[in-house]
């Protein structure tokens, strides 16, 4: 494949022979530029031609243009990546039953509640450092769970990032937004919620897992730090659930208009706050949240989140 070009004078500074005026030559598409330097006449020894570069030179010369398509997922799969991965039809979960993993785990069981979605699972153990190995790293080179991979896509198409992951079958397996909102101002009052807990909520909460239970070293300055800030985005989602701030009184759920509405926000934060026990807070230490405390048992007593978190999902010894 070629491109076809011409020679075009320019201004940069270098000149031709002594005396003759001659800008320094570039080449440039012939639909893409103007010169901009002033009228001149060239010696009768510098001729111009048509000419053509090929579209390797052309990327060369750090054209602004490119022709070249990248597919979305180069050799997404290999002789490593498990069968049920590569073998698999439509989408396919890869997850462990943990906060993050069960976001996802639970948004799939509501969408197939509500429309029949399908979706097949894998099951890894992060404790093995399975997410770290070559196939998984094609799918999220961050190596997190989960993974979502989309095999109607052509080529599939992984997502990571737990947030992204929801938004994504929001976008393209919940046409009727159930779980989301028509209304701009409530799908970005959605949006804000799931943010929150995806940049402030998690990353503290999940401190305080590593540091209270994991951790080698028992180190009470972080134990403390990040105990405080779970408290306190904890106290951030009482506002909000409280009204205290709007003339609507309590709401059920984080975003929406007026009791608002169960939403991928909700489902996001959920798993994490009601696992506020194993993170090593008291009832006594969740009573400034009383309207956490009932927004929790409230998403607790759906269908789709009781199989989101539950056997389907937990790996076999």
């Amino acid at each position: 494949m070629s491109v076809p070009t011409r020679l075009t004078p320019t201004c940069f500074g270098t000149t031709g022979p002594r005396g003759s005026g001659l800008a320094s030559l570039i080449i440039k598409p012939h639909w893409s530029f103007q010169s901009t330097c002033r009228s001149f006449t060239f010696p009768p020894a510098y001729s111009f031609r048509q000419t053509t570069v090929s579209v390797r030179q052309r990327q060369s010369r750090s054209f602004p243009y490119s022709t070249t398509t990248h597919s979305m997922a180069p050799q997404l799969y290999t002789d490593e990546t498990p069968d049920e991965v590569k073998n698999a039809k439509g989408l396919h979960l890869i997850t462990m039953n943990t906060p993050n993993g069960q976001a996802v785990q639970i948004m799939l069981e509501e969408l197939k509640d509500a429309y029949g979605t399908e979706w097949t699972t894998t099951l890894i153990n992060i404790m093995t450092n399975e997410q770290k190995k070559d196939w998984f790293l094609r799918l999220d080179p961050n190596g997190r769970i989960p993974v979502l991979v989309d095999n109607t896509q052509n080529p599939p198409f992984p997502s990571m990032e737990t947030s992204a992951e929801m938004f994504y079958l929001l976008k393209q397996y919940d046409k009727e937004d159930r779980f989301g909102f028509k209304d701009d101002l409530e799908r970005n009052q959605c949006l804000q919620w799931t943010f929150f807990w995806h940049g402030s909520g998690a990353p503290y909460q999940g401190q305080v897992n590593h540091f209270n239970k994991f951790a080698k070293e028992k180190i009470p300055y972080a134990i403390d730090r990040f105990k405080n800030e779970t408290l306190r985005v904890y106290g951030v989602l009482e506002i909000q659930l409280s009204g205290k701030y709007s003339d609507s009184g309590p709401r059920e759920y984080l975003a929406g208009k007026g009791k608002g509405k169960y939403s991928v926000a909700d489902m996001k934060t959920w798993p994490w706050v009601k696992g506020y026990e194993f993170s090593g807070f008291t009832k006594e230490d969740m009573q400034p949240f009383p309207n956490v405390l009932k927004w929790i048992d409230r998403i607790a007593e759906r269908p789709a989140v009781q199989r989101g978190i539950g056997e389907a999902y937990t790996q076999k010894q």
